[in-house]
């Protein structure tokens, strides 16, 4: 007698929504994404820890996911090439938050040069690139937003004789874009799951403080070193350059992880020779041997800096966890 009555008030009791299945496409992005979600849920990763993005091909297990997501985070089709297009299709029911394309994100042109010009001029201190002891976090205009560009894919092509146009695609890596990601992200989960809405922007609030405090125990960490010179082996860190005011003598490959000449490193080895640079940093996601190419026989100290945080734990910690790893990769490694 009772089971019909008790259908019929289930029946008419309000549905809870559920959180949305979020897939987000580079460690970084997860972490902000989990940072926000907190523990209503966590998202899933389409470039897996320790994979190029820039020469990333999805599996069957990713297109599965990304077919089931409600909403895709990215960084942008300039990252990831190969599986922009693949994004789109098989995510045709979901949101696709592309994070390069928000207005007032810090979007900078790629640098196509070994050696980088200005890198001398890094050091000022006190410019638009926050410096040591500046906030970079609310300091918007010295970039632009640039996300028309941001098709670009020349990768796959030696870097001698051929032009590179478009934008530097490791834009996570300036802590005021990743400040300005997280309320967007809260607003896209907020959108999805009204019910949830506080929590997301509360935990977007926190994740931003976070930020700040790692970013100033990187500039105290990396004071005492303000006159190191660095030679990286992809031109990734040029957004942490800004924010941490790093100089970065130049890059084995482009930004776009394009395969270096012959010129190219020979143009580093003249540049690390001349300067007596500090340090020169290998990346897990490359071959090795190329910075050998660099560095054997200088003298050099060799260290490695991995702008994907492959090795860190995932989850909310994940981006003010990143931020001190690579802050104190750089430290140790140009320390006297």
């Amino acid at each position: 007698m009772m089971r019909p009555l008790l259908l019929a008030l289930l029946a008419a009791a309000p549905l809870h929504a559920e959180v949305p299945r979020v897939v987000a496409d580079i460690p970084p992005v997860q972490g902000l994404v989990a940072s926000v979600m907190g523990g209503l849920g966590a998202p899933d990763l389409l470039v897996p820890a320790g994979a190029s993005p820039h020469h990333f091909a999805l599996k069957p297990s990713d297109a599965r996911a990304l077919q089931n997501a409600d909403l895709v985070v990215r960084v942008g089709e300039a990252l990831t090439p190969g599986i922009g297009k693949s994004i789109a299709a098989l995510s045709a029911g979901a949101t696709v938050l592309d994070l390069s394309g928000l207005p007032g994100t810090l979007a900078l042109d790629m640098r196509e040069e070994a050696v980088f010009a200005g890198a001398d001029a890094a050091q000022d201190g006190g410019d638009d690139h926050g410096g040591h002891g500046g906030h970079d976090d609310h300091d918007d205009h010295a970039g632009q937003d640039h996300a028309a560009h941001d098709d670009h894919d020349d990768h796959g092509h030696d870097d001698h004789g051929h032009h590179h146009d478009g934008l530097d695609p490791h834009m996570w890596l300036a802590p005021q874009n990743a400040r300005l990601w997280l309320t967007a992200i809260a607003e896209a989960l907020a959108e999805a799951d009204p019910e949830n809405a506080a929590t997301y922007r509360g935990n977007a609030a926190t994740a931003e403080a976070e930020i700040d405090a790692a970013m100033a125990r990187a500039r105290a960490r990396l004071e005492p070193l303000a006159g190191s010179r660095f030679v990286v082996f992809h031109d990734a860190y040029q957004y942490l350059e800004r924010s941490l005011g790093l100089t970065v003598l130049g890059a084995v490959q482009m930004s776009d992880a394009t395969a270096p000449s012959p010129a190219r490193l020979a143009a580093l080895r003249d540049a690390i020779a001349a300067t007596g640079a500090d340090c020169v940093f290998a990346e897990p996601q490359f071959d090795p041997r190329l910075i050998a190419a660099v560095s054997e026989g200088t003298g050099i100290r060799v260290a490695e800096l991995d702008p994907l945080g492959s090795a860190l734990p995932a989850g909310a910690a994940f981006y003010p966890a990143l931020i001190d790893d690579l802050s104190g990769r750089i430290a140790e490694c140009a320390a006297p």
